[in-house]
């Protein structure tokens, strides 16, 4: 996402915003939850985020500490991920058969032996199930390529199971490959014609793939079936931006897909742009690699229109929900400003197909401005006092999104991203940056993925950031 806000002058605000409360639970995996309030109560710990409640087991949970932001600030406020799918019923049919989770899952890790040991009974149904329970458990851990391995194993047992398919779009339409997706989800759909589950991530994968209108029709099929927030808040995005872009033409390049209104801009300009994302391409490929698998979608706005289809935050500049939002209203002509918008934008989409959708708002926000370029110049000064005093953001509460966010605190957000990469970037080099997203696609999580490359977690990569800005910047 791009950042509208151009001063610093506010940033002492964010004093005291981080000292409010706020509990952040650490699980087993890696992983942090940040919560407004954590009780236990019995076997499982109870939180709150917002006006929701959730609970989670003990058993997987390593500690819950106390500070920092409120997560209502620091988590977004979106629908669920395509990743948050029905939990897995196996057939009566195989009752018999004892917890099958326990049986493939130990020690936090799929057992082979045992998967093994299953799929020699020769039973089918029993093979894809066991199958699709070790992929769901490495879907959840985030290794993704393990994931689609035994997602593609049960399929062979059972090519029409209609939960192994729904699983394996999500995993697809995650991953930055809704094309692949989209056979995955309309077979789902054909196996499982009630259930709206697989409407839900057909309407994922085709909304990704530049068929809005599909997607709609799907999504409403999906809330016919069963009401659902969550899906009904990605209905009316789309129903919006089905309005807004209604008399919307389309220009292709090798790598692009543009939408705009005619009257908007010239074809000259559209040609200025169009030219512009291929260089960046080519550029983000060399720096990056791993450019995204299908053709990107670009979409340009009036400003009023931005607003009106992304309902982001009035401190954005431009929005890259798997499409390049990119308001450009006033311009007929390509300017800096906006060629750095284009590069920071696209930048997303390399860093999202990487770390296979998996990079924390902090790294993915840094390494995007890094790259556009964009340097700390006259906030360095002041970043370097910020961290001197232990007044920054920590960076752990930057794994969550940046949307809710004032634009005071988007701005240090940003700020305190740049001055992170900037230091891994200038101290270990971007092939390290290259190394933490790999690692985060297979798995990691942040604090691991910076251990094993950068050798620091982030009480470490922190003190080293606040050395670095005072020798930088001489506070």
């Amino acid at each position: 996402m791009g950042l509208r806000v151009t001063t610093f002058a506010t940033i002492w605000v964010l004093m005291v915003c981080a000292v409010a409360s706020a509990d952040t639970i650490h699980l087993k995996n890696g992983r942090t939850i940040l919560a407004d309030h954590v009780r236990e109560n019995g076997s499982r710990y109870e939180y709150e985020v917002g006006d929701d409640t959730y609970a989670i087991p003990k058993s997987s949970v390593e500690r819950v500490e106390a500070g920092g932001m409120p997560a209502s600030a620091a988590s977004s406020g979106a629908a669920k991920s395509v990743g948050e799918l029905p939990a897995f019923i196996p057939a009566d049919s195989l009752a018999n058969e004892g917890d099958l989770p326990k049986t493939i899952v130990k020690d936090g890790k799929v057992d082979p032996d045992a998967l093994a040991k299953l799929e020699s009974k020769g039973n089918a149904e029993l093979s894809a199930t066991a199958d699709f329970i070790a992929g769901k458990f490495e879907f959840d851990q985030g290794n993704i390529d393990q994931a689609r391995r035994y997602f593609d194993s049960a399929l062979r047992f059972q090519p029409e199971n209609s939960t192994v398919l729904i699983y394996y779009a999500a995993l697809l339409v995650r991953t930055g490959n809704p094309s692949q997706a989209l056979p995955y989800a309309q077979r789902a759909v054909s196996a499982a014609p009630d259930s709206p589950d697989a409407y839900t991530v057909l309407g994922y994968a085709q909304q990704a793939s530049d068929r809005t209108k599909d997607a709609v029709a799907s999504w409403k099929h999906s809330l016919e079936l069963r009401p659902d927030p969550a899906v009904q808040q990605y209905l009316e995005k789309a129903q919006r931006e089905q309005n807004v872009e209604t008399d919307f033409a389309q220009r292709e390049s090798s790598h692009f897909v543009l939408h705009y209104e005619g009257k908007q801009t010239s074809e000259a300009f559209r040609g200025q742009i169009l030219a512009a994302l291929e260089s960046d391409y080519d550029d983000l490929a060399r720096d990056l690699g791993t450019p995204p698998r299908d053709n990107v979608l670009v979409t340009l706005y009036t400003e009023q229109a931005f607003f009106d289809v992304t309902r982001a935050p009035s401190w954005s500049g431009a929005l890259n929900d798997g499409k390049l939002r990119i308001p450009i209203s006033g311009l007929n002509s390509m300017t800096p400003e906006l060629a750095r918008v284009l590069k920071h934008e696209l930048a997303h989409s390399f860093i999202n197909q990487i770390s296979a959708g998996r990079c924390p708002p902090w790294l993915h926000e840094g390494i995007a401005q890094l790259l556009e370029p964009k340097s700390l110049g006259k906030d360095g000064p002041q970043l370097a006092r910020l961290f001197k005093s232990q007044s920054n953001i920590p960076l752990n509460v930057l794994e969550g999104s940046f949307m809710r966010f004032s634009g005071a605190q988007a701005y240090v957000a940003y700020a305190e991203s740049l001055a992170a990469v900037s230091y891994i970037n200038d101290s270990y080099g971007m092939g390290d940056i290259q190394r933490i997203l790999q690692r985060l696609s297979e798995g990691s999580s942040t604090e691991a993925a910076l251990r094993a490359t950068i050798h620091s977690d982030y009480g470490q990569l922190e003190s080293d950031l606040a050395k670095y800005l005072s020798d930088k910047y001489g506070e």
